[in-house]
């Protein structure tokens, strides 16, 4: 998998920064057919991006940009968007320009075409990947899974706590953990929540008696649901004032595993303006064939299945 990683991962790697220290090292690297990165400081007139390569510019022509650019299947934005980046790129040859000094012509596109190859193509449902945040849209946030390439890691997907929008997990460059849910005529959709831990496993982090800090998700007439952890809520008794969005204080009244439910008493709530926290992962192998939340004594399942089964397809109870 060497090369393949989310763009901005290889920039100031050891054998990407002595690759752009000298001509005749970009020449090695050119033969090699190696993967290099480097930031793109223009985008032309053309759609043409300017490469910062330190020993000389880089040129990737619009057509080399990005699959789909040159058929027409991606709009330009996937390359203008690059200005001030990383970008991965593949060197195809050398020119002299109009001044006669030498430039290296690049493509992103053929970079992204042998990830697809030798590394996408290959992913099954269940598979944990690493992944860049690139944007973040109300329905879902868009990671980068390799060279550029992205996939939709959905809303419902993020966590098992709702949240309003995906900016409420992640920022925009920030490195995660995904893994692969469903692929589809060769698009993968991509889950997170079940790399953030089971009930159990999120219970355990808490005792009865404590008071601690919680995000007010739901206001009930019966109750207010408050987030503990992104994999852990708990049912409040109605206090007044209240509101969605609030940081909240929260005394532990009961845990009960068998039902999945943590009762909570709310001791204080406050508005307070935060960011997205790095996600703490509680699985950290390389492929997951189920995923189970539900506690062991617990009637309700819920769970995951990514392996489809030779007769069904793909499902997810979740």
């Amino acid at each position: 998998m060497t090369g393949f990683y989310p763009e901005g991962r290889l920039i100031n790697t050891v054998e990407n920064l002595s690759a752009l220290q000298s001509l005749s090292q970009l020449s090695e690297a050119y033969h090699e057919g190696r993967i290099l990165e480097a930031r793109a400081i223009v985008c032309d007139s053309s759609h043409n991006l300017i490469v910062d390569l330190g020993a000389i510019k880089g040129i990737i022509p619009r057509e080399e940009g990005a699959i789909g650019i040159k058929e027409g299947t991606v709009r330009d934005i996937a390359v203008i968007s690059r200005v001030n980046r990383p970008v991965c790129f593949i060197i195809t040859e050398f020119r002299k320009n109009e001044s006669g000094r030498t430039v290296a012509i690049l493509s992103r596109r053929m970079a992204q075409e042998r990830c697809m190859k030798e590394y996408i193509s290959e992913l099954v449902p269940g598979d944990v990947i690493d992944a860049r945040i690139t944007h973040l849209d109300s329905f879902g946030a868009f990671a980068d899974i390799g060279c550029g390439i992205v996939s939709l890691l959905p809303i419902d997907a993020i966590s098992v706590s709702r949240i309003e929008h995906p900016r409420e997990r992640f920022s925009v460059g920030m490195e995660i953990k995904a893994i692969v849910k469903m692929i589809e005529n060769g698009r993968i959709s991509l889950s997170h929540k079940e790399l953030l831990g089971t009930w159990e496993e999120n219970a355990e982090k808490f005792e009865v008696g404590e008071t601690v800090a919680g995000i007010i998700r739901s206001v009930e007439d019966y109750g207010a649901f408050v987030e503990l952890t992104p994999n852990l809520a708990g049912l409040a008794e109605m206090k007044e004032n209240i509101r969605p969005g609030q940081q909240a204080s929260v005394y532990i009244k009961n845990i009960i595993p068998s039902r999945m439910k943590i009762k909570l008493i709310i001791i204080d709530t406050f508005d307070y303006s935060y960011s997205p926290r790095q996600p703490e992962y509680f699985y950290t192998g390389s492929h997951l064939d189920s995923f189970y939340y539900s506690p062991p004594t617990s009637d309700k399942i819920i769970e995951t299945i990514f392996t489809p089964s030779p007769l069904l397809p793909l499902r997810s109870v979740s």
